[in-house]
């Protein structure tokens, strides 16, 4: 028996410093199937939406789920400790004949917390050569996660204000909620070609920073926009929106960057979709009357356009690409909804 309980503190310990490494310090996407805490994210944040539904104000339901990503972050802080100090406290109990005094089920515990905390009160003191040595490897593991753990929160808010800034920004020129009609409307009554290309440039740097940050560390798809009804979510859908239009719709020459920017859109959105597991189809999304609606706002706007059945075929196909994966990631993290994005049943108000 002492040598299953130091064996299965050995594996717990070992399991908890692999979920660390991997979710703080690995700066890539990795496996989910080693880390407890991707596990233990998504539970969560289902059994999160799922109380949120039952808000009915919007201002209030948008508030609880703001909420999650800083509960998140202290109670994957709280689990990582305190898994820690199980596993040792696994291990102390296996080498109770090397503490004295020699303790029970509840004083290893409680002698792996002093050790992992280095509080050190000396009421338990390790004898043996073994459970010395594990004392120390406790303490080194404790002020190894929190020192981590601390330059981890400020990588995650750090990241964090460099999508907000870009979501802020560009939901001035994109509306609230964002459109990619009303992008194109923009820039169209400034007359500024030059300044869509511009943004679709930014857009670009902002698509790969989200997806390099995001991916590497997964908590942060969790925390929400600073201001009602704009999300990263939304922004990557008008972008990709405004991208699909451009090509296919808009009758002009310079087509190069909103076709880039395209790629690149549906290259994050199938990552994302394809990393947290979740399921697609092909559908387009919007009806033909949504479509012929977007043409005749840009045709009001006086925007050069290609003829009306050709558009709306080519718009489709291209379409088609991503709509399924936007949408589901539109729903899965419960975004406030915007036009041809996301649960469209909240959405009773006009982009503006």
């Amino acid at each position: 028996m002492p040598f299953v309980w130091f064996f299965l503190g050995v594996v717990l310990v070992a399991l908890t410093l692999l979920d660390i490494f991997q979710t703080v310090l690995v700066p890539r996407p990795t496996g989910r199937r080693w880390r407890p805490s991707a596990f233990l994210s998504r539970w969560f944040w289902l059994t999160w939406g799922r109380i949120s539904d039952r808000f009915i104000r919007f201002e209030s339901r948008e508030d609880f789920l703001g909420a999650f990503g800083p509960f998140m972050l202290v109670a994957l802080l709280i689990f990582w400790i305190a898994v820690l100090i199980v596993g040792y406290g696994l291990m102390f109990y296996a080498l109770r004949n090397q503490i004295r005094p020699m303790p029970g089920f509840g004083g290893a515990i409680y002698f792996a917390g002093t050790s992992l905390l280095t509080v050190g009160y000396g009421d338990i003191t390790p004898v043996g050569a073994t459970a010395r040595f594990l004392s120390i490897c406790a303490g080194a593991s404790g002020l190894g996660a929190f020192a981590i753990i601390t330059a981890f929160l400020f990588a995650i808010f750090g990241a964090y204000q460099q999508r907000e800034s870009f979501v802020v920004m560009f939901s001035n020129r994109a509306g609230l909620p964002p459109s990619g009609v009303h992008l194109l409307e923009t820039f169209a009554e400034l007359d500024n070609i030059d300044g869509l290309i511009a943004t679709l440039r930014e857009s670009q740097n902002w698509i790969a920073q989200v997806l390099e940050t995001h991916l590497a560390y997964p908590i942060l798809v969790y925390f929400r926009s600073t201001h009602d009804e704009i999300s990263w979510i939304a922004a990557i859908g008008t972008i990709l929106d405004a991208s699909t239009l451009a090509i296919t719709t808009l009758d002009i020459k310079r087509r190069g960057e909103a076709t880039i920017v395209n790629r690149l859109g549906r290259h994050f959105v199938d990552d994302f979709a394809r990393y947290f597991r979740l399921a697609e189809d092909t559908m387009v999304g919007i009806d033909r009357g949504e479509f012929d609606r977007a043409y005749e706002r840009l045709e009001r706007a006086e925007i050069p356009l290609r003829e009306r059945e050709q558009a709306w075929k080519e718009f489709g196909e291209i379409r088609s690409t991503y709509a399924s994966q936007l949408n589901v990631l539109a729903r899965y993290w419960r975004i406030p909804p915007a036009q041809w994005i996301g649960d469209r049943s909240f959405l009773n108000h006009k982009p503006r």
